[in-house]
């Protein structure tokens, strides 16, 4: 089952004639106008503008004549029967279409209640009208038709308003991109539309202008602004063959990029996409209300049959009796329980953007907010991931520039940040690197390779063990001091040692002391020595480790804490824990901004701020509660207000309430769906909590 975009009403996919697919997700419609409203808003939001002009102008006519000139002239009823017919058959003609889809779909939405009712207020006044002898010196209700298709009319207007500026951070980060581009081709400079850069154009880009599209920087150096995608407020530096992406600002020196990504493929586009498509699953309390939805309709129908002929036996006048039926149809309101969650995500996903964090599913915002454990990775999770290698020690018949040349050539492959900190440091050197038979990469372990008809194996101890050397080496010692250790083998023997150093992310220590003041209990697991987990976790104020873990160690340990009642998220770089974000009850990926596609977690951080995932939390908690509000507020209005509808008040106020209480109604209902988005809405005032 599905929910419209628009209105958040319930569509049973299987039956839905009304459908559009956009950034390559599929979406689908309770009716034409909310359709219209997703494909082409600036097109329903004028027509919307046109049918409010004649709705409420002639609604002010038909009250003039109804309560001032009714028996000034002779022919004021017709006129009002015209008025009032235009209102119904033009503003009012997109109820009519909106039910008569949802009948083609098997189902039943907002329109079915507003025609349904309006319809029986104009039917019975045109009757009085057009049959004066069988209904004679009966009251016209004109002014209540065309009064309740003006109001509601008004309050769909308001709320598409305020869902225009709930997904504005969403729109922001789409418009990002420039609207030209500097094409570099035959030595000249040619302006052209953006969208037209091709893939390995070569462009120019100014100081002060945006970078037209992902790219790769072949000339010059400069400083990039990035802080729109990554939430990273720090200029980032950039040279030769970094890359750049599409809607960061240029900001010191003139460079030439050679395009990489376009159109869809790129950064702004995932972001775009990932947020519109986390709307589309369905978090556990939504599929309650969906549940409910489906036959939330249907039930009011009954109510307002029932409560209206039960009025009528209980000797109740015809007229008050079609009245009541007309105001239980009016005052529901299916539409604020739809958007009650929908609202929400979507604000709250646009404040995460604009924080550098992308909500890639639905679900991860309400797991956030049970979230009471989080098992960190260690390295380029709560370090840098920037690996120096520290020292080197080549065993007898060996020297350093042989051990890298071979460690090199054996980690060429590897994405791992451990290999691609041996393939700068052998570049610093300026070690030949030949690209080696046979990779094959063991998570946990290391790498093993050909080169030359030699084996060559990096790795832990671990590794070793696995294929059968031994290790005697000042391993030991260098770990005691923190240091990540890598044994070189070649057929099985080890030929040296490598260990590498990493520094701790300076936010790290803060996200610790807010998470644990969050009553968050953070770990650490990590596949590397005891002593240099140990020195992390004692530097940023984490007390429980694991040292030396295997994948499998990590899944053991997630599944162990869940099974002890725990909710578990797990941060990682979204690759190497891949199947540990996926086991997790909320997967965490940390990475860069140009990976942001390939990241396997629920949430993903565009930036390599760590305190985001502090941060994304805030804001799963924030949007929860905004959901639990906007909930209670619906179903606390339905389960008020219909019962009123349906006569509760008669034996205080008697019937007389009637002559007011459709139109009242009708008021009511578009309040309570403005009154949602309008909450949902304040979640952009939200500002994370910091800790010293």
């Amino acid at each position: 089952m599905a929910n419209d975009p628009v209105c958040g009403m319930y569509v049973d996919e299987k039956h839905s004639h009304l459908e559009s697919t956009k950034n390559g997700i599929h979406y689908y419609f309770c009716s034409p106008s909310c359709k219209i409203q997703f494909e082409k808003p600036e097109k329903e939001m004028r027509e919307m503008r046109r049918e409010l002009a004649v709705a409420w102008s002639l609604s002010a006519v038909i009250l003039a004549i109804n309560y001032i000139f009714l028996s000034s002239f002779a022919y004021s009823k017709i006129v009002m029967l015209l008025l009032a017919s235009i209102v119904q058959f033009y503003p009012g003609l997109r109820f009519y279409k909106g039910a008569y889809a949802a009948i083609k779909n098997l189902s039943s939405n907002m329109d079915t209640l507003i025609s349904i009712g309006t319809s029986a207020a104009w039917a019975f006044s045109t009757a009085v009208v057009l049959a004066p002898s069988i209904f004679p010196a009966v009251g016209l209700y004109f002014d209540t038709s065309a009064l309740i298709i003006s109001l509601i009319l008004t309050g769909t207007y308001f709320q598409r308003l305020s869902e225009a500026r709930a997904g504005d951070a969403i729109k922001r980060l789409a418009e990002l991109k420039p609207k030209t581009a500097h094409l570099v081709k035959n030595k000249k400079i040619i302006d052209i539309d953006s969208e037209q850069i091709k893939k390995g154009d070569v462009l120019l880009v100014k100081p002060g202008e945006k970078i037209p599209t992902d790219s790769i920087i072949i000339d010059g150096e400069t400083s990039i602004n990035e802080s729109m995608i990554t939430g990273e407020s720090m200029p980032a530096v950039k040279v030769v063959n970094d890359k750049v992406i599409g809607g960061t600002i240029n900001l010191s020196g003139a460079i030439r990029i050679k395009a990489e990504n376009i159109g869809n493929e790129t950064v702004l586009a995932d972001i775009v996409k990932t947020v519109e498509g986390a709307l589309q699953g369905r978090i556990p309390v939504q599929q309650l209300v969906d549940k409910i939805s489906s036959v939330f309709v249907p039930a009011v129908v009954l109510v307002a049959i029932a409560s209206s002929f039960a009025w009528y036996l209980l000797g109740v006048p015809a007229m008050t009796s079609i009245l009541i039926f007309i105001s239980v149809l009016i005052i529901a309101c299916p539409c604020a329980l739809g958007i009650a969650t929908p609202a929400a995500l979507l604000v709250s996903s646009g404040v995460a953007a604009r924080e550098g964090i992308l909500v890639k599913k639905g679900e991860a915002t309400e797991m956030s907010n049970k979230i009471d454990t989080i098992i960190f990775d260690k390295t380029g999770t709560l370090t840098t991931g920037n690996l120096r290698v520290a020292e080197i020690e080549a065993f007898k018949g060996y020297n350093k520039r042989t051990l890298m040349q071979l460690a090199a050539a054996a980690e060429s492959n590897s994405e791992h940040p451990i290999g691609k900190a041996i393939i700068r440091s052998a570049k610093s050197m300026k070690v030949k690197i030949e690209f080696p038979k046979n990779f094959k990469y063991m998570q946990g372990y290391g790498v093993t390779a050909e080169r030359r008809g030699k084996f060559i194996s990096v790795g832990s101890e671990s590794l070793f063990k696995k294929i059968g050397a031994d290790i005697k080496s000042r391993k030991r010692f260098l770990e005691s001091h923190g240091k990540t250790v890598l044994c070189l083998g070649i057929n099985r023997k080890v030929v040296g040692i490598i260990a590498l150093e990493d520094d701790i992310r300076k936010d790290a220590k803060k996200t610790i002391k807010m998470l644990n003041k969050m009553g968050i209990e953070p770990w650490i697991i990590s596949g590397d020595n005891e002593s240099a987990v140990k020195n992390v976790a004692a530097s940023i104020g984490i007390k429980n480790f694991v040292a030396n873990a295997k994948p499998k160690d990590k899944m053991d340990k997630i599944s162990q804490l869940q099974a002890s009642g725990k909710k578990v998220a797990v941060v990682g770089d979204g690759i190497n824990d891949a199947p540990a974000l996926a086991k997790a009850d909320l997967g965490i990926a940390i990475g860069s901004g140009t990976d942001v596609a390939k990241e396997t977690g629920s949430i993903v951080l565009i930036g390599s701020n760590i305190y985001n995932v502090v941060v994304a939390i805030q804001i799963g908690k924030k949007a929860m509660s905004k959901i639990k509000q906007n909930l209670a507020w619906a179903f606390g209005y339905n389960v008020v207000l219909i019962p009123v509808a349906a006569g509760a008040l008669i034996p205080i106020f008697g019937f007389g309430i009637y002559s007011t209480l459709p139109i009242l109604s009708a008021a009511a209902m578009a309040f309570s769906s403005v009154t949602v988005v309008s909450n949902s809405l304040l979640l952009n005032m939200f500002k994370a909590k910091k800790v010293n």
